[in-house]
């Protein structure tokens, strides 16, 4: 976007509750790059890490407005031995909190990574200063594309945990993921928890859900001319677009995560499931603070070709808002009812949506069926046996392994614990063996 240019430590933390915006850092990568391991900082490298980060503040940071109170900050925290720390780790928390409460910039922290920090300074000249460290991270989360599954009734999901972009590799895996994505029916691509990366990965994923040549965002720095992000001419996969898209959200999507969200949200490509995300927009780099650290300094900010805006501070609202814990679950009942209003709906296709969407529905909604109603259910019917134990319906036919029974309606229909493909209704009289893609059930009567 550069979103950030080399982004990803930063935009993978996890907000923290309370009042004052503040960000956790995640365990550093298990990368093979040598560097300084410091169990303790002396009063000296203390000093000249703080005065690093107020030197970048005060010459990098592209929000003049805010230097001010971001320096004044940090000088009264040295002042009150607030710093006076020998651990990395603790130094880095602290004077990332005084950053982000005094600037309210999510991209604005310090982070305590000795093997990136030893990345960067050996890095030759003229190159970024972190490709191969951030190279070996993307390889080993597979560039963030971390789950591909396909649902009942054909309804797809990806998940990205965050937003790698390595330059001629990465769009390989999106190539052989989003192709496995347009063989559905719907898709859900699931970013709960994506602090983001880099702006290069969002183009090239929003390139299949729009014509080629859209114009996506505006990046302004104070250094530079305004650069325009547009969606790729050519995705050999294909465009994705004309069937239902869900987008799974919460609290701990930021920064280039909330990139796609938003282009989904603007150009109406889809729905956003969940709950509103952190609010992180502004573009940022990297600065290495020795002994150890790495500095997220904000360069510039994105505006979007929609709204001619951007989502900092406020986040992103989603479109439906749930508990992001069932934002999965709704996205796919969504889903399902809109495949099974469509027109034309083929009466295979129809069964497919109709068998999932019990399924779901029942999760969402558990059925409660009493103790009294479930002794009435259980009995011998011919070569099945259904057993009461341990407060629920138990299963077995002839030599097959017994199964739990799980309640799906009131009614007595009950979805088979381990066998999504077999569901069973008791009625008292008859216990009713249903096969997924079966016109008509078995029946056993009671013996």
């Amino acid at each position: 976007m550069k979103m950030s240019d080399r982004c990803f430590a930063a935009v993978m933390m996890l907000l923290l509750s309370g009042a004052a915006p503040a960000l956790a850092q995640p365990p550093a990568p298990a990368v093979r790059v040598e560097g300084p391991v410091r169990a303790r900082l002396t009063a000296a490298e203390r000093d000249a890490a703080l005065a690093g980060v107020e030197e970048a503040v005060r010459t990098a940071y592209a929000f003049p407005e805010k230097r001010a109170a971001v320096l004044e900050r940090l000088g009264q925290s040295r002042k009150a031995g607030r710093y006076d720390v020998d651990s990395p780790a603790l130094l880095a928390e602290r004077i990332t909190q005084d950053l982000k409460e005094s600037s309210k910039d999510l991209h604005l922290f310090l982070v305590n990574e000795p093997a990136r920090y030893a990345a960067a300074k050996a890095a030759p000249a003229g190159s970024r200063d972190d490709d191969a460290f951030m190279r070996e991270w993307g390889l080993r989360e597979h560039y963030g594309l971390t789950e591909l599954r396909v649902l009942p009734g054909n309804v797809r999901l990806l998940r990205i945990s965050g937003f790698h972009w390595t330059r001629d590799e990465t769009g390989v895996a999106y190539d052989d993921a989003l192709r496995f994505l347009k063989g559905g029916d719907a898709y859900i691509i699931d970013l709960r928890g994506n602090g983001g990366g880099h702006a290069a990965a969002v183009q090239y994923l929003v390139s299949h859900f729009l014509d080629e040549d859209t114009l996506l965002m505006t990046f302004h720095r104070a250094d530079a001319p305004p650069a325009q992000s547009r969606t790729l001419a050519h995705v050999p996969a294909g465009r994705l677009m004309g069937k239902p898209l869900y987008v799974l959200i919460d609290r701990g999507v930021a920064s280039a995560g909330e990139d796609f969200a938003y282009d989904v949200q603007q150009f109406k490509l889809g729905e956003l499931i969940g709950a509103r995300t952190a609010g992180a927009a502004n573009n940022n780099g990297f600065v290495p603070v020795a002994p150890c650290f790495m500095l997220s300094v904000p360069e510039g900010y994105p505006v979007h070709a929609v709204s001619q805006t951007n989502w900092e501070g406020v986040g992103i609202a989603p479109d439906v808002e749930v508990p992001p814990a069932q934002a999965l679950e709704v996205a796919q009942l969504r889903a399902l009812k809109r495949l099974m209003a469509a027109p034309g709906v083929a009466p295979q296709q129809l069964a497919a949506y109709t068998w999932a969407r019990t399924a779901l529905e029942a999760r969402l909604q558990p059925v409660s069926v009493s103790p009294a109603r479930m002794k009435s259910l259980a009995g011998r019917f011919g070569e099945v046996v259904a057993t009461l134990r341990e407060g629920a319906l138990w299963l077995v036919r002839g030599k097959r392994p017994e199964a739990r029974l799980v309640p799906l309606t009131a009614e007595g229909l009950f979805a088979v614990e381990g066998n999504d493909h077999l569901r069973v209704r008791l009625t008292g009289k008859t216990a009713e063996l249903f096969w997924e893609g079966e016109p008509e059930p078995l029946v056993f009567s009671r013996s």
